[in-house]
């Protein structure tokens, strides 16, 4: 059916379709592991990128590279998949390959993606270094005072020189921006380090992912795929769903209104998306909600997989109009309850019962629910997912390497730059400030041995008329003691020294400090 994907066959022997225009209404993809998720998932996105959709999705398990390869009559699974078309009613399936663009936080199975410092923003690192309360305040100001003084946040050595420059001056930046303490500053600097030590120091920098790259439509009119290689990545969870939460929330902040167009603008797949809910204060949370409510009217679609409905809370489930519901096991009371509340989500179809169904469905079997023209859901169907035209399974190294070198964005991002930001501009003011400190100290120490040169040729000149019984030149007073007005003159002036020097000192960091 044309200005819509094929989902599968249901066992009415009517096709499960998903409509375009409707897709942008978001959806869940649910099921226990080794249900057949990871095939919807595929046939999702080689289908939207065949209707001219660019697509965004992670590999966690590293399965889903094989879209960049056609299927393969030589497969072991080939007359099965044939088999399965039959039965669908799938005619002419042919083997093709979806264009693939291969990404990869790490450098190592794709292009580089980077962000700065700044584009992250306190909120977003602050849950990424699991700061409390307090350190998330102090880590505010330090954007603050970066925004004040116009230091470049771009990388992790950036936010440390700034770090330490506030650790170093917490007093005087708290007479202005409210308390800093030494200790607040030292919790950030070793969440920091944690962070460093669990790769994120590769994800921070430039150049800067452009999302112009991430909807980018082939000459033949196809969508790319963008397969994030997330096999390291969920080694750290925090990390893996920070990413993908400041993906979606700077998708949200730069695309314009569009509505509700014929076809989404780029469909956005959150795999194990369990882990984003899990580590978010309610505060985030509400921020999600807001996203993913208001985000289809940017022409973006954003699809849930993960293992459990419960796994996402009731607020973004409401939000989530297209649903596939792989099997479910239900061996304990949990598990029971879970099936329950699946069943439940669904428009009731009279031929079977929804919540027996779950537990009965086979391998690449799914219970699915799609929006109809006018928004609204469609009975639940038993349906049979059609094969995918892409390899079942990873792609070869080989295979992958000759991807990336032909990609439309190769060269772009694999080198890092490292221009003049926070940290050079911070070393080159500490630099100054020790050299104008030294300049002024060799200055005070030169002029006190001037005064004790001067203070020694007068005792010698006493010593030489005293012995020789002439008369001494004609002085002010006899004795030569100071008096108490020339030590507090003299006082005054060693204070007012000191005092300037530290304000000199003060000013080459860009008035950040003050009295």
């Amino acid at each position: 059916m044309d200005g819509s994907i094929l989902i599968g066959g249901a066992d009415d022997g009517s096709a499960q379709n998903l409509l375009l225009k409707r897709a942008n209404r978001h959806g869940l993809i649910a099921g226990a592991t080794g249900t057949g998720k990871t095939v919807t998932l595929q046939i999702l996105a080689q289908g939207f990128a065949d209707a001219g959709v660019p697509v965004f999705c992670a590999d966690v398990k590293g399965d889903l590279s094989g879209i960049c390869v056609p299927g393969s009559k030589t497969h072991k699974l080939h007359d099965k998949l044939l088999a399965r078309a039959a039965k669908i009613g799938l005619e002419n399936y042919t083997y093709e390959a979806a264009p693939t663009v291969f990404w990869d936080l790490f450098g190592k199975k794709g292009h580089p993606v980077r962000t700065t410092i700044s584009e992250m923003g306190p909120v977003l690192l602050a849950r990424l270094m699991n700061l409390n309360n307090t350190q998330e305040g102090v880590l505010t100001i330090a954007f603050e005072i970066a925004d004040e003084e116009n230091l470049l946040l771009l990388d992790l050595k950036d936010l440390r020189a700034l770090l330490r420059f506030m650790a170093e001056n917490a007093k005087d930046i708290s007479a202005d921006y409210g308390n800093v303490t030494r200790a607040s500053v030292g919790a950030i600097q070793r969440r920091l380090l944690v962070m460093e030590r669990d790769g994120a120091e590769e994800f921070f920098g430039e150049p800067a992912l452009e999302f112009t790259d991430f909807m980018r439509i082939g000459l033949d009119g196809r969508g790319l795929v963008n397969i994030l290689d997330a096999t390291t990545l969920i080694q750290n969870p925090r990390l893996y769903a920070v990413f993908l939460l400041w993906l979606l929330s700077e998708l949200f902040e730069e695309l314009p209104e569009v509505g509700d167009p014929d076809k989404p603008r780029l469909v956005f797949f959150f795999d194990e998306a369990h882990l984003l809910f899990k580590y978010a204060p309610q505060a985030l949370l509400d921020t999600i909600e807001q996203v993913v409510k208001l985000i289809r009217s940017k022409g973006v679609g954003v699809y849930f997989v993960t293992q459990n409905p419960r796994d996402i809370p009731d607020a973004v489930l409401a939000q989530l109009g297209n649903r596939i519901q792989h099997a479910l096991r239900a061996y304990t009371p949990n598990e029971r309850k879970a099936v329950r509340a699946a069943a439940a989500s669904f428009r009731p179809n009279p031929v079977f019962d929804t919540e027996d169904t779950i537990t009965q469905l086979g391998v690449g079997e799914a219970l699915v629910s799609t929006l109809d023209a006018k928004g609204r859901p469609n009975m639940v169907s038993r349906t049979l997912i059609r094969p995918p035209s892409s390899r079942l399974g990873p792609a070869s190294a080989e295979d992958r390497r000759a991807v990336i070198a032909t990609s439309p964005v190769a060269g772009r991002y694999d080198k890092a730059i490292d221009r003049q930001s926070a940290y050079e501009a911070l070393e080159r003011r500490r630099a100054e400030a020790v050299a104008l400190s030294a300049k002024l100290e060799a200055e005070d120490a030169g002029r006190a041995a001037r005064e004790r040169a001067e203070k020694e040729r007068e005792k010698a000149q006493n010593r030489r008329y005293g012995r020789g019984g002439g008369r001494a030149p004609a002085r002010r007073r006899s004795s030569r003691r100071q008096s108490y007005g020339e030590a507090a003159v003299k006082s005054a002036l060693r204070q007012a020294s000191r005092q300037i020097t530290r304000e000199l000192v003060r000013g080459l960091f860009g008035g950040l400090l003050r009295r």
